[in-house]
């Protein structure tokens, strides 16, 4: 017996030996693992900004509330209930929760079991403070929209395990927005729960960075209003109203109707999530006529007094045209066909140009081109080449219809004749806000010189008249400054289920005021109005509404310059050898 017992504690000392002296370290690193918990730090995602700091989206810190149901039975207060009950008595309160709905879910043999997301850290520093065994927290974040549904589809949402964003300006800055986790190393018991005071950072997490837009909040909330009720009136489709800055191209809005709640967009229609004014494209209709007249005018083959013989109606390749009105022959000027929206004045002081002139222009004034903004989904439009369109196209184009643009691009025009004939692309990220609070800017765009400061004057001084009494948009006038305009009721292209064709309208109204010294440009849409579908009297309310708040918003004084007067109409024009016949 004494030798077996010797022979024991011989094996018994020589594994002891093993352990401790020869693979101690081995050892020791094998029950570290085992140990060991590895918890992710999740990094803070940026805030979005308005220009002026105003935020549209921020995350906040919250916490997943997890049990140990095994070790929460030993939960001993000095006092009575102790337990499971007694947890979930001191828990509910904090949880807004039944006693009840906590004791469920603190019964069980699970040593990892969810109690509670979305706590905040003030409630889970009160529930810590509790000392109920096996109750620990997670970091975790949620991102709040204060603006709501005012410019969600411009804001866009974030999603996800990780929150990575998932349309709007979350998607398009998500890289900077995103931040990198940490990673916190910590020991835990033989249950796995994590032992208080052994964590330690690993990585420390980096916090995204705020990104600052071009973005004018009060501006938005302005628009987004006045789109949404004349939308919810005309029982429309859609409606969109975009504010961009004559001189720089910043977008100050890009309101859509109707809109939905980022916090909860799970619970609508995926197209109510798209930013239609960005991914939308559609004909324009009268509002795209000024860029004929302009190419007209910088080509030398036309002049804001041009006359113009209009008859109702005009034959050219395999169809016969109209304006949207019969009416007898007119004698007008080009400044009258602009002002009175004819699609055959129009054609005929096109015509004047080969399609590759025409081409040419429409090109460089931003048509089947991005925006530069590069908008999560953006659609460039569509225009086709001189040498690919149908005999009756070429003359469509000339008024609005035959290609597609998107709302942007539509206001991006006007801008250019705003800024003398000088397109700047548009922006809407202003910078990356540094950690000293100042902005590091995006990189600066490149103007393009469309046509000169010379013919973009005539063309603001023709798209006055269209505000005045003889115009089409007289609703869009605004007392104490001059308006330069144009209305647009164009057929709407549209393809579903067992339908491709022309179906209902879109009505626009873009402008710009002061038309002595641009400021802004606002541009409406509204898609598929039922009734009235007229951009003078569905664009043009808005119009003015929206640049009236603006102008005194951004302290814009009154026009003082008088507006300049072009004819409308050409009583001479049979004898005039400058007139444009059929």
């Amino acid at each position: 017996m004494l030798l077996a017992v010797l022979v024991v504690f011989t094996v018994f000392g020589a594994q002891l030996l093993r352990i401790q002296g020869f693979d101690a370290s081995a050892t020791q690193a094998q029950a570290a693992t085992k140990r060991a918990g590895v918890e992710t730090i999740p990094a803070m995602r940026g805030r979005i900004l308005d220009a002026f700091g105003t935020v549209l989206a921020a995350s906040y810190e919250r916490r997943t509330i997890t049990v140990d149901q095994l070790a929460v039975r030993q939960y001993d207060p000095k006092g009575t209930p102790d337990g499971v009950v007694g947890a979930a008595i001191r828990l509910a309160p904090l949880l807004g929760s039944t006693v009840e709905d906590v004791v469920a879910k603190l019964t069980g043999d699970k040593q990892y079991a969810i109690l509670a997301k979305g706590v905040t850290p003030t409630v889970w520093h009160q529930i810590a403070a509790l000392g109920i065994n096996g109750i620990y927290s997670e970091t975790t974040s949620t991102r709040v929209y204060p603006t709501a549904g005012t410019g969600a589809a411009l804001v866009g949402f974030a999603y996800g395990s990780d929150g990575s964003g998932a349309t709007g300006v979350e998607k398009l800055a998500d890289k900077t927005l995103a931040g990198t986790p940490g990673k916190t190393v910590f020991q835990r018991t033989r249950y796995g729960a994590p032992i208080a005071g052994t964590e330690e950072v690993l990585t420390a997490q980096v916090d995204g960075a705020d990104v600052r837009t071009t973005i004018d909040a009060d501006l938005q909330y302005v628009a987004q209003n006045a789109i949404a009720e004349t939308v919810r009136k005309s029982h429309a489709q859609a409606g969109y109203v975009i504010v961009m800055e004559v001189k720089t191209g910043r977008l100050l809005v890009v309101a859509t109707a109707p809109t939905f709640d980022p916090a909860k967009p799970a619970s609508v229609d995926p197209a109510l999530r798209e930013n239609r004014a960005f991914q939308e494209i559609y004909e324009p209709g009268s509002t795209g006529k000024i860029m004929t007249a302009a190419a007209a005018l910088e080509e030398g083959k036309a002049t804001p007094t041009t006359p113009v013989i209009v008859p109702n109606r005009l034959h050219r390749s395999d169809r016969s045209f109209s304006d949207h009105n019969e009416h007898r022959t007119l004698s007008l000027t080009l400044a009258g066909v602009l002002a009175k929206s004819s699609n055959i004045g129009t054609m005929l002081v096109g015509e004047q140009l080969s399609p590759q002139t025409i081409d040419g222009y429409f090109r460089k004034f931003g048509i089947d081109s991005p925006t530069g903004v590069g908008f999560p989904g953006e659609s460039p439009g569509i225009l086709a080449r001189p040498e690919k369109m149908s005999g009756s196209q070429r003359y469509t184009i000339l008024f609005g219809q035959g290609y597609s643009l998107n709302a942007i691009q539509a206001a991006s025009v006007y801008q250019t004749i705003a800024n003398g004939g000088l397109r700047v692309p548009p922006t809407l990220i202003e910078g990356t806000v540094t950690s000293d609070g100042s902005v590091d800017p995006a990189p600066a765009t490149t103007p393009v010189r469309v046509v000169s400061a010379e013919t973009a004057a005539q063309v603001t001084g023709m798209l006055e008249e269209v505000v005045g009494p003889g115009g089409t948009a007289p609703q869009a006038a605004i007392p104490g400054y001059r308006v330069a305009g144009k209305t647009g009721t164009a057929d709407r292209y549209v393809i579903r289920p067992g339908f491709k064709g022309y179906s209902g309208y879109t009505a626009s109204f873009i402008g710009y005021a002061p038309a002595d010294d641009p400021r802004f440009v606002v541009a409406v849409t509204v898609q598929a109005p039922v009734g009235i579908h007229y951009g003078g009297l569905l664009g043009a309310p808005i119009f003015k509404q929206v640049m009236t708040f603006a102008l005194q918003k951004y302290g814009v004084p009154p026009s003082v310059a008088p507006a300049p007067k072009y004819p409308l109409t050409a009583p001479d024009a049979a004898t005039d050898p400058r007139t444009l016949k059929p």
